[in-house]
C-alpha cells in the first residue's frame, strides 16, 4: 500500500512539474520581458525580474487553490466536472499551440517597451506586477488546481503546497531561460521550422501532463 501511494504521489509530482514546465516556459508576456531583460539590461536586474515573476505566480496559484477549496468543499460534486473542464480547455491550448502559425520574430517590439532599464527594485516589481495582470498565469493556475490539487484528493492543501513549490521551481526556470538564453532562444528561432517545431514539442509536453492525471 505504501509503495503504491508512493508510485502515485510520484506521477502526480512528475505531471505537476511538465505542466508548470509548460506554462512557465511558453512564450507570453511575462517571458517577452524576461527576453528584453536577460538580453538588453545587467544580470542582476534580470534575475530579480524572474525572482519577482516567480513569487508572484506562486501567489496566484495559492489565492486560485485556496478559493477554488472553499468551493468545492462546500459542493464535493463540482471537482469531478472542474477536472474534465479544466483538461477540456488545456487540450484545446495543446491543440491551438500545435497550429500556431510561425511569427515574424521572437524580438519584443520596441514601441512596446520603454527604452531606459528599470533600476533594480523597479526590475523585481514589474516582475511582480507583470505576472500578476497576466491572464496566461491565472489560468494556467487555475487549471493546474483543478487538475492537481484538489479533484477527490484526501489532503487538498498538501497537494496545493506541493503545486506551489514546484510551480515557484517551474518558473524560476522557465522564465529564467528566458532571461538568460534570451539571445540565443531567438536565435534558434529564426527560422519558421524550428518555431513549429517547438511549438509542437510544448502541445505534445501538455497533452502528456494532462492525460497522465486522467489516466
Amino acid at each position: 500500500m505504501n509503495e503504491l501511494h508512493t508510485s502515485s504521489l510520484l506521477t502526480t509530482l512528475l505531471a505537476m512539474a511538465g505542466f508548470a514546465l509548460v506554462g512557465a516556459i511558453t512564450p507570453g508576456p511575462v517571458n517577452v520581458l524576461a527576453l528584453r531583460h536577460g538580453s538588453q539590461g545587467p544580470g542582476y536586474q534580470a534575475l530579480l525580474y524572474v525572482l519577482g515573476a516567480s513569487l508572484s505566480y506562486v501567489v496566484v496559484v495559492a489565492c486560485m487553490g485556496l478559493g477554488s477549496a472553499r468551493l468545492l468543499g462546500q459542493h464535493p460534486g463540482l471537482a469531478h466536472s472542474a477536472q474534465w473542464l479544466c483538461a477540456a480547455y488545456l487540450l484545446w491550448l495543446a491543440w491551438q499551440l500545435a497550429r500556431a502559425p510561425a511569427s515574424p520574430s521572437a524580438q519584443p517590439s520596441p514601441a512596446a517597451h520603454p527604452t531606459e532599464h528599470p533600476r533594480p527594485w523597479q526590475a523585481f516589481t514589474q516582475g511582480v506586477a507583470v505576472q500578476m495582470l497576466n491572464p496566461k498565469a491565472w489560468l494556467f493556475a487555475l487549471s493546474a488546481v483543478g487538475l492537481y490539487a484538489l479533484p477527490q484528493s484526501p489532503l487538498p492543501y498538501a497537494n496545493l503546497g506541493w503545486l506551489c513549490a514546484i510551480s515557484l521551481v517551474a518558473c524560476l526556470i522557465g522564465v529564467g531561460c528566458w532571461a538568460v538564453l534570451g539571445r540565443i532562444l531567438v536565435r534558434w528561432l529564426h527560422t519558421p521550422q524550428r518555431q513549429r517545431a517547438l511549438n509542437l514539442a510544448l502541445a505534445l509536453l501538455l497533452v502528456v501532463s494532462v492525460v497522465t492525471v486522467l489516466a
